[in-house]
């Protein structure tokens, strides 16, 4: 497939496991789906998975020639499969020295979007280890990024995705991007306004409400006629805006969120919306950064 208007590839971090590939296949279709090049990299700062070095430590030259070497066979494999899905798709692939985090974030200056696998990020214990890169990643990347979830999840019939609206430019522009998606795939789109519930002392919660359906239907105007094929459906619901949006999404294509924001989209702090999902989503979570125009 040729590529000729200037966008940037879908750039997608191989893992060196060879079950895992849910994270290759749906950078591998969105790729299809946007006639845009796919680039597969696959980044090398530890010894992957499982290696063993024979009679003892080996020496750097040593270690790096037999690290290239397993680095080549996982991308070999992994272009394979991609090949298989995609036949007609232009594929490429990048072995890089350094943090997986780092080297997608310097991948993301130049691509459409970049994509990774998640393990459950829940645990304490995963959080902190070298193979969790999604939440470094979607913090400094300059393109959206695509955290997708091992195992597959179920979808549901209608398809469908969900998109938080919180009233920011940046929400605005979670907004502009899930329309993107569902018009690719011929998907319902849910935009939801979360709202926290009323605090102590306010009293007019009708006027409340209504002031959150205004900037809810305000933030989706003029977008339904750009996508004119999208069903929309937009609700303004009370709680908290992980547990809300994790519900909402449980059987969704994907979950859009900004990355920035006011209220409860208010940044990459441990604790806001976009980690937040992260850590619970069991579907595809798309986050949107600042300054992201499309």
């Amino acid at each position: 497939m040729a590529h000729t208007d200037g966008r940037g590839p879908i750039v997608v971090g191989v893992d060196p496991d060879p079950h895992k590939l849910m994270a290759l296949a749906w950078a591998a279709d969105e790729a299809d789906r946007r006639r845009l090049p796919l680039l597969l990299v696959h980044a090398q700062g530890l010894p992957t998975a499982g290696y063993r070095p024979r009679g003892g430590l080996p020496s750097w030259e040593q270690w790096k020639d037999e690290l290239h070497t397993s680095g080549d066979r996982v991308l070999k494999e992994a272009v394979a499969f991609v090949e298989s899905r995609h036949p007609r798709l232009e594929v490429s692939g990048l072995l890089a020295e350094g943090h997986p985090a780092w080297v997608l974030r310097e991948q993301s200056r130049h691509a459409t979007a970049v994509v990774v696998g998640s393990w459950h990020l829940g645990s304490r214990q995963e959080l902190f280890t070298s193979a969790a890169v999604a939440l470094p990643l979607v913090a400094h990347a300059s393109c959206p990024v695509v955290v997708t979830p091992e195992p597959e999840h179920v979808t549901q019939r209608p398809p469908y995705f969900v998109v938080g609206v919180d009233g920011s430019a940046h929400s605005a522009a979670a907004v502009d991007l899930a329309f993107e998606e569902a018009a690719l795939r011929s998907a319902v789109l849910r935009a939801l306004y979360v709202r926290r519930p009323p605090v102590l002392g306010v009293l007019d919660e009708h006027a409340a409400v209504q002031e959150c359906r205004r900037v809810l239907s305000e933030t989706v105007a003029g977008r339904t006629a750009a996508h004119p094929e999208v069903e929309l459906h937009h609700e303004v619901v009370q709680g908290h805006p992980v547990q809300v949006l994790t519900e909402a999404s449980a059987h969704a294509l994907g979950l859009v969120v900004g990355t920035r924001g006011r209220g409860g989209f208010s940044g990459m702090l441990l604790g806001s919306v976009s980690q937040g999902v992260l850590h619970h989503a069991r579907c595809p979570v798309i986050t949107v950064p600042v300054g992201h125009d499309g």
